[in-house]
């Protein structure tokens, strides 16, 4: 499986909504990080659903290299 590219070395900072879905990017290479826009296709990415649990500041791997996925597990800090 390929690397996916480092979009950031910090998570993104997101409000999300109880309930409501969101599409992580997996590949890196979207320009709407740190969610798809379908940048992955022709790779063998695809996006990560996402569904908030509660309404809250969710912060999302930018980096891709995160262990926790989607969420950031402090993975960039050894970029």
């Amino acid at each position: 499986m390929s690397k996916p590219e480092i979009a950031a070395k910090a998570p993104c900072a997101v409000n999300v909504e109880k309930g409501k879905d969101y599409w992580w990017c997996t590949c890196g290479r979207s320009k709407s990080q740190p969610f798809c826009d379908g940048s992955h296709k022709g790779t063998e990415f695809t996006p990560m659903k996402y569904t908030a649990d509660e309404t809250k500041t969710a912060y999302f791997c930018a980096c891709k290299q995160t262990k926790n996925a989607p969420l950031c597990d402090g993975s960039h800090k050894s970029l």
